[in-house]
Parts: C-alpha cells; structure tokens; sequence
C-alpha cells in the first residue's frame, strides 16, 4: 500500500513589502493508496495550495513531502493531477489526448492508442474516442481529462475541484463515475472542494481546513462513498438522516468563528 504524506508542512508566500504570509501552517497529513481524502474550507484556507504542495508544483517553506517514504521533490506521474479546467488539447481526438502521457513515455503509437482506447473504454467514451475535444460535453472533457491520468497508471489522483465548472446534473453523474474510477484504479484520491455535499458523498475521510493560515482543523471519516459502492442510490445516501446529521456537523465546523468549536 502507498502512502502520500505531508510532514508538518508550512509554506509562506513573500508580500510586496518583502514580508513573510503564511499560507499553511504545520500541516500533518498522511492518505493511503486505499482512501479517498476531501479537503475542505473556507476561502483563503489553503486548499489548492495544499494540493500544489502535494503534486510537487510548489515547495513548502518547511516541512516535507514524502511518497512511499522517499521526498517528493517536484512533480511526477506516481502522482496524476485533475484541474477544473479539463486541460485538453482542442486539436487533437479524445484518444489522442489519453495517449499523449505514454507518447512521452516514448510508448510505439499503434500502442499506446490502443491502450489508449482500452482506458477510454474503462470511463465510458469508447464511442466517442475518434471525436475532437470541442465535439464533447463538459462532462465527457472532463472524463478524457481524469483518462488522460490514469494512462500514467498513478499511484494517485490529485484533484482540484474537477466538478466545479459543470451544471448540477452532469455534477452529480460525474460525482458517482469518480467513485468507481478510485475503486478501479486502485490508487489513491485527494480531492479539493467548495461542496459540502461532495465531500459527503466522496470521501472515506474529510480534511476541514481553517483560514489565516489554513490549517487542520477537523477530520472527520465518512461511509457514504463506499455505501454508494455497494450499491445504495447517491439520492437514497443524500436523503439519510445521517448524511443531513453529518452535513450540519460539517457546515458548523467550516462557518464557526470560535476556533473552539472547529477544533
């Protein structure tokens, strides 16, 4: 099993004043290959920065970063990130994007677009493999997106609000889809939202951040992804009392101002 983790990471950005702003401040976190980890906050907690750190883009101020044990010193592809914006390239097919990361691997094309194929099969779009990126719907860009990772076969998924951008219907399909992509590939998520309902029905655990800087506030673990797995309904999970007896603890903890009540 693998395990990502931050080691009382703290990261300061420099001001045009030349003074020091912290953004995260002692953050303690380990997600193993088997979880899916959603953090969540309010503006200005940390989130993205967060997940930056954890892909390599950014260098924390202090503190380390380790995967397996071994620093992470910049970004790789033991480690797929997913952004709100699907990052695709317009000029090429669905199955031409999915391939580009084993074309770098420098992977014989007949190859890797067949591979290519068999994953965009594995999301739901083997019909749509041959489309260009501007024929597809958001939801479709954004399932070639997170194939496009899984074609780097990651030990795990960083995803920073992949949802965010689309109506709430395609949301909410997509929402199921990234559960049984976590299950299937078999790696591990960290995943960066603004919905308390996502974070719900997403994670086996939930990271609450607090502003200025943001840091770990509460964790909090929750069954209603692997519910969903085991074949319970997301309507029938989001309509439990404990879903609603969850959802207002959750609320409570990320809009409380005595950090009393957060802690």
């Amino acid at each position: 099993m693998s395990v990502l983790s931050l080691n009382n990471v703290t990261l300061r950005y420099a001001t045009a004043d030349h003074r020091s702003t912290p953004v995260l401040a002692s953050i303690d976190l380990a997600i193993e290959s088997s979880e899916f980890v959603v953090v969540i906050g309010r503006s200005g907690s940390g989130k993205t920065s967060l997940l930056n750190i954890a892909a390599g883009f950014v260098a924390p101020s202090s503190g380390r970063v380790c995967l397996d044990g071994q620093s992470v010193t910049g970004p790789g592809a033991d480690r797929a990130v997913v952004f709100q914006d699907d990052a695709l390239y317009p000029w090429q097919s669905a199955v031409e994007n999915v391939a580009f990361p084993l074309r770098l691997r420098g992977i014989p094309r007949r190859e890797r677009l067949a591979r290519a194929r068999d994953i965009l099969d594995g999301v739901g779009l083997q019909e749509a493999a041959d489309r260009r990126v501007w024929e597809l719907s958001g939801g479709m860009r954004q399932r070639v997106g997170i194939a496009r990772t899984l074609a780097s076969d990651p030990r795990f998924l960083l995803l920073d609000e992949p949802l965010g951008a689309l109506d709430a219907l395609t949301r909410s399909r997509m929402q199921g889809f990234l559960l049984d992509v976590w299950q299937r590939s078999g790696a591990g998520a960290l995943l960066i939202t603004h919905s308390i309902d996502e974070a719900l029905l997403l994670a086996t655990r939930i990271i609450v951040l607090a502003p200025n800087p943001g840091r770990i506030t509460s964790e909090i673990a929750t069954p209603f992804g692997r519910d969903h797995l085991a074949g319970t309904p997301l309507p029938e999970i989001g309509g439990s009392s404990a879903f609603r007896r969850l959802h207002d603890e959750l609320t409570a903890l990320i809009h409380a101002e005595d950090e009393g009540i957060a802690a």
